[in-house]
């Protein structure tokens, strides 16, 4: 064999060899791919409601439509001075419309004892969350003023306005959680943890924790991660 024989044999060998090299590492980088676990991690936050509207709603009837208005703003005044004394400020307080009803109009109600009917509804929307609670609990008071309130709870909306500030922490909390889910996978696969192959955060949920405490909520966030398995 020449010299030149020599180093075209030379050049043939390593070409199969570094076509061998590729093929192998092409079917291994397929089967890396192919493996890794999908886990989900959750973080909870248990906060209070920062802002809450809570409207105040209450009604007069009458036959006489005149004494109907001078009824409702001697209530309507009453209202007022007692959410501002009680210390809620007048430009966190928003007065409605009256609405005026005649109720004997209507041919499903024309035989109702009072002909007319306003209704109006008072509005407090304030961070003072603690203040509306506690004056929720005195609404008596009005009612022996002869003030009807018509509220419900489910009226009272109560909400969490700071959902900014904790979205880092929860999120690194529910990263943090998922690797450790995914760890112990890969232990009990007798594998070695990779890194991330593809990961989603999830809505952020807000609901109150349960029907008894509104003002309490329930942060919610799950996020999905996809680690290699080695």
């Amino acid at each position: 064999m020449n010299f030149k024989s020599f180093i075209n044999c030379c050049v043939l060998a390593l070409g199969i060899f570094c076509g061998a090299v590729a093929i192998y590492k092409g079917i291994h980088e397929v089967a890396v791919k192919d493996r890794y676990v999908s886990v989900k991690g959750l973080s909870e936050r248990e906060v209070k409601a920062d802002r809450v509207t809570w409207p105040l709603t209450f009604s007069i009837v009458s036959n006489d439509v005149s004494s109907v208005w001078g009824d409702l703003d001697r209530k309507q005044a009453s209202v007022l001075a007692f959410l501002k004394k009680n210390g809620i400020p007048e430009n966190e307080i928003y007065v409605a419309a009256p609405r005026l009803e005649d109720r004997q109009a209507e041919s499903w109600n024309s035989n109702a004892a009072f002909r007319y009917q306003v209704s109006v509804t008072i509005t407090v929307v304030t961070a003072n969350v603690d203040k509306v609670l506690e004056l929720r609990t005195r609404q008596g008071e009005l009612m022996r003023e002869g003030i009807n309130m018509s509220n419900n709870d489910w009226s009272v909306n109560f909400e969490f306005t700071g959902l900014n500030e904790l979205k880092p922490s929860m999120v690194e909390e529910a990263t943090r959680n998922a690797r450790a889910v995914a760890q112990k996978f890969a232990a009990d696969a007798q594998c070695e943890l990779g890194s991330i192959r593809q990961a989603s955060q999830g809505q952020f949920s807000i609901e109150p924790l349960n029907d008894n405490t509104p003002y309490i909520k329930k942060v919610r966030v799950v996020t999905t991660v996809d680690y290699f398995l080695e």
